[in-house]
């Protein structure tokens, strides 16, 4: 006889069972369960709340060896990539604290399900999508933010007690860590949840099969069984927003100002005027840029090309310092096969993300592309000064 009936829920969708059951991704008693009813039930299909990327960091330990890093640094992932690294960290340190592997409930339920014949059906949202919907609905300083609390989260592992825990219990690891964030920003939460459980369900309601068995983290199965009769739309759900027009337009505009103001100071205060409003915004910009790239510990030839890099390309909206930094940091100290094969250990904790040669070169990026930004809101009122 299953015991812990309280998490398990069924539900009914023209001619398919579901067995839903609410997990937690913390817990051993949850892969127990999943275990048993999986194995009592032989349905036809499981579905798990996992998209394909995490199904594959599950089931290949070695999938941080595809990384093309200079490819990450074109296409402006580093910060997401970062970010997704630093969640993969906390998600294995709890893992390890507690004795379990990381989605231990989710590897139970597909090995499970293949030794019963059923068929795997991954349900979640593709959490590149969810990581770029919130990206995009945060600003620099809420970036900024989470990275330091995601980083504190890490190293604070040893400190999480058992209320912290029963909390973990009823959501999943980014809802967790997006907490505080989401105080002051509310869209998080719609991307986060609400959205999510959309997505999950529109899945679970269309996997093939007339017995589904679905695992999920127990904080979904509300919003689950509340749209379960609704219209879904799977493609407004997989649509990525395009950045705000606020931003595109602040994009030009600084440094249109800037370059304004060195205008006028060259028109009404002379050559003298002129010369220490450039002087400014090269110290203010390079000396800035230049410490982000050494707070990451990057190489000496690095945070020169910061220095030197940072006063131009924040007049130019197409290049940033950081992809600068990061691909002189990328030749360099060229990342070797054993950075790539020690990644999912030197990420479990905060040393290990400066010692290895991949996720530096991703915190010189974001470290240098932040110190740059700050340099131009600490230049613009400094030239100010000198008209």
């Amino acid at each position: 006889m299953i015991n812990n009936t309280n998490n398990i829920h069924h539900l009914y969708f023209d001619d398919k069972e579901v067995i839903l059951l609410g997990t937690a991704h913390v817990s051993k008693e949850s892969a127990r369960l999943v275990a048993e009813v999986v194995g009592t039930e032989k349905p036809d299909t499981v579905c798990v709340e996992l998209c394909e990327s995490r199904y594959q960091s599950i089931r290949q330990k070695d999938q941080w060896q595809d990384t093309d890093i200079v490819k990450v640094i074109k296409e402006k992932k580093s910060f997401l990539l970062l970010s997704n690294l630093l969640l993969a960290s906390f998600q294995k340190r709890i893992a390890e604290k507690f004795d379990i592997k990381p989605g231990e409930e989710m590897i139970t339920a597909i090995e499970t399900g293949e030794a019963v014949g059923a068929e795997i059906h991954l349900a979640d949202r593709d959490i590149r999508v969810t990581l770029s919907k919130t990206w995009r609905a945060m600003g620099l300083w809420s970036k900024i933010k989470l990275l330091f609390q995601i980083a504190l989260s890490v190293g604070e592992i040893d400190e999480i007690d058992e209320k912290y825990i029963e909390k973990m219990k009823q959501e999943d690891v980014l809802q967790s860590l997006l907490s505080d964030v989401g105080k002051s920003l509310p869209i998080l939460k719609d991307i986060l949840i609400d959205e999510r459980d959309q997505y999950l369900t529109h899945k679970i309601r269309t996997a093939p099969g007339n017995k589904i068995v679905a695992v999920v983290g127990a904080g979904h199965v509300p919003g689950i069984k509340r749209y379960w009769n609704s219209e879904i739309s799977l493609e407004t759900l997989e649509q990525i927003p395009p950045k705000g027009i606020t931003f595109s337009i602040l994009k030009w505009i600084i440094p249109a100002v800037i370059l304004t103001l060195f205008a006028l100071g060259f028109y009404h205060g002379g050559t003298n005027a002129g010369t220490d409003m450039i002087t400014w915004w090269v110290m203010a910009n390079g000396v800035l840029a230049g410490l982000g790239a050494a707070v990451a510990l990057a190489h000496p030839l690095t945070i020169l090309s910061s220095v030197i890099a940072a006063p131009m390309t924040s007049l130019n909206p197409m290049i940033a310092a950081g992809w600068v930094s990061g691909l002189v940091e990328t030749f360099s100290r060229k990342p070797k096969v054993k950075d790539f094969e020690n990644l999912s250990e030197d990420i479990t904790s905060i040393k290990g993300f400066w010692r290895n040669k991949i996720t530096r070169i991703l915190l010189v990026v974001v470290f240098t592309n932040l110190g740059s930004s700050l340099g131009t809101f600490v230049a613009i009122p400094l030239m100010v000064k000198v008209l």
